[in-house]
């Protein structure tokens, strides 16, 4: 995790450090079990795959913890995030690598918007975000 950014400490076109993340059927599930998401899509592989998927997929409230986590690791604890807009894409299923990237868009004043997107190496993108983050002074 960084230290806590500030508003000066940051800029209009800055790329966030890239960060892979290895999606396996045990991120999936869990993430699906935690979020209370009991849909079999997400634990079933068979029942995936009669739906017409490779395998189980990950759920939209693990994609946006995944996101949430990034954007922390990145801006620090003291920041707040204020909202969060976030667009699914292709599917993430186990044996991919999901690589997370981000943009900052915008600075006004101590608030900061920032892009988000999630590539996985097997359909392109997963997740784009656009996150609005209220740093330290």
């Amino acid at each position: 995790m960084s230290e806590n950014l500030k508003s000066s400490d940051v800029s209009v076109g800055q790329a966030l450090p890239e960060r892979p993340i290895a999606v396996t059927t045990s991120l999936v599930t869990c993430g699906a079990i935690a979020t209370r998401d009991f849909e079999k899509v997400h634990h079933d592989k068979a029942f995936a795959q009669a739906s017409g998927m490779p395998d189980v997929y990950m759920n939209i409230l693990t994609t946006q913890g995944l996101t949430e986590t990034y954007l922390r690791d990145w801006v620090g604890r003291n920041a707040v995030i204020r909202k969060l807009s976030v667009r699914l894409g292709a599917p993430n299923i186990p044996g991919t690598t999901m690589t997370m990237s981000g943009e900052v868009k915008a600075v006004e004043g101590n608030t900061v918007e920032v892009e988000v997107v999630g590539q996985n190496d097997k359909w392109g993108m997963h997740v784009k975000a656009l996150a609005t983050i209220a740093l330290e002074g």
